[in-house]
């Protein structure tokens, strides 16, 4: 039996009408990916108002790694609304709270004491990690990466790339936030090799030091070890490895903020893990929640408790149900045998796109690191000139056949599959067969045009 059971056209009547209750009660610039109404969902599967059956390849943005509802998550979050929703943690203790916090100092690289700071959103937990690194090092100003995503908030959208997309029309921005080249291999300057092109991301490092701010100026670096919204660029060893040395040799604080790329996206709890360099700070959120909201600060205790009584904190941080959630969100993940499915997942999932590339003159990369893989469109092979015309169009195709997906990239030009690793064999395979249908079928009508 198809996975995909498809009913009416997406989006069917029900659908159409509660897409019109949100288009007239919800703000024009909240964008939705596609016109899929879900009203249940589990494991992969996402069922909507009007009785179609599709299989998730977005996964919420990367939230549902665990998957949909997970039993033991759900029964977690049930027994814990029996006992006390709310209480604040500035005001009492719960110790779900607590756990999840010992959970997390435990988990996260770096053989050193370690304490962990809770929030509701990834966006958040970005914003006090770089207030804290301030605090720390009485220090004002941030170095991130061209292409980097960190969130929507004044703090963070300053410090996310992608100006037309997500910051034009907010500005002016925080000061003393640098913004350094990202070592992506599949777009190397003109006439560079790619190591070239790595070897030149690296000296720009210390050229920023001399040319935009004094490393004694910087309180914290900060990267996603794989970029999410950016377009799923890994970043390279010896990147990872020359920011942790400037680091160290400056007394800044290096951030990795995991809230995409963590909680066993890529085969390791962590995406740093692959590279063995370990930062001073880890952010989580996303898939730490299993789409309950929390996000997570995990650091260094000497940092942590540099803090005055009073410096951190929010009303809902550190919420016990969404604490109870979390803690068995981490069980799961973090044991080897679902680590090994997400490597299973992935791997799959590169065989498939390899094949595309080689198959489709239309698809310009595919690239990502274990179960953390992206598809990029491009008008031209030998340019690389992106097409997010054709990218959208894939898009759509492929979610009237039966999937959820969403797109990505720095000119959006990108297809990023983020499904969650209990997707059974079959669905993954039915999925992937939906998607190739659509670059398929694009195909055909550029080279019938």
């Amino acid at each position: 039996m198809k996975n995909i059971q498809l009913k009416t056209a997406i989006p069917g009547p029900k659908s159409a009408a509660i897409l019109a209750r949100r288009a007239a009660s919800m703000p024009t610039g909240l964008a939705k990916s596609t016109e899929v109404v879900v009203v249940s969902a589990k494991g992969a599967m996402v069922e909507d108002a009007d009785g179609n059956h599709l299989i998730d390849f977005a996964g919420g943005i990367g939230v549902l790694n665990a998957g949909h509802r997970p039993t033991a998550v759900v029964n977690a979050i049930k027994n814990q609304l029996d006992k006390v929703i709310h209480s604040c943690a500035l005001v009492t203790t719960n110790e779900p709270t607590v756990e999840l916090c010992e959970l997390l100092n435990k988990v996260t690289p770096g053989d050193f004491p370690k304490k962990t700071l809770l929030a509701n959103s990834g966006a958040e937990s970005v914003e006090n990690a770089v207030n804290i690194a301030k605090y720390y090092t009485k220090r004002p100003a941030i170095i991130v990466f061209e292409g980097a995503y960190h969130g929507r908030t004044h703090l963070t959208l300053t410090m996310t790339s992608k100006y037309g997309l997500f910051k034009k029309g907010f500005g002016s921005f925080t000061p003393d936030i640098y913004r350094l080249p990202t070592p992506n291999m599949t777009r190397p300057y003109n006439g560079m090799t790619k190591d070239e092109f790595l070897q030149h991301c690296i000296q720009q490092i210390d050229h920023a030091f001399i040319a935009q701010v004094d490393p004694s100026a910087v309180a914290a670096i900060v990267i996603e070890p794989v970029q999410g919204e950016g377009g799923f660029v890994p970043m390279p060893k010896a990147f990872l490895e020359k920011i942790r040395a400037v680091c160290d040799q400056h007394g800044i604080i290096m951030v990795a903020d995991e809230i995409q790329s963590g909680m066993g996206r890529t085969g390791k709890l962590y995406a740093i893990e692959h590279s063995g360099v370990v930062p001073d700070m880890i952010v989580t959120a996303k898939s730490l929640g299993a789409g309950m909201p929390i996000g997570a600060v995990t650091a260094r205790a000497e940092i942590m408790d540099a803090l005055h009584l009073g410096a951190v904190g929010s009303t809902y941080g550190g919420n016990p149900v969404a604490c109870a959630a979390a803690v068995e969100v981490i069980k799961i993940i973090n044991d080897p045998a679902f680590l090994k499915r997400a490597e299973q997942v992935g791997e799959t999932i590169r065989r498939k796109m390899e094949a595309w590339k080689k198959k489709y003159p239309l698809i310009g990369d595919v690239r990502g690191l274990g179960g953390m893989r992206l598809v990029e469109f491009v008008k031209d092979k030998k340019t690389m000139e992106p097409d997010p015309d054709i990218t959208l169009e894939i898009l759509k195709d492929a979610v009237s056949q039966g999937i959820v997906l969403i797109r990505a990239g720095l000119y959006s030009n990108c297809i990023r599959l983020l499904p969650p690793f209990v997707i059974t064999n079959g669905q993954l395979k039915e999925g992937l067969e939906v998607l190739e249908g659509a670059i398929a079928r694009a195909h055909e009508k550029r080279v019938g045009s």
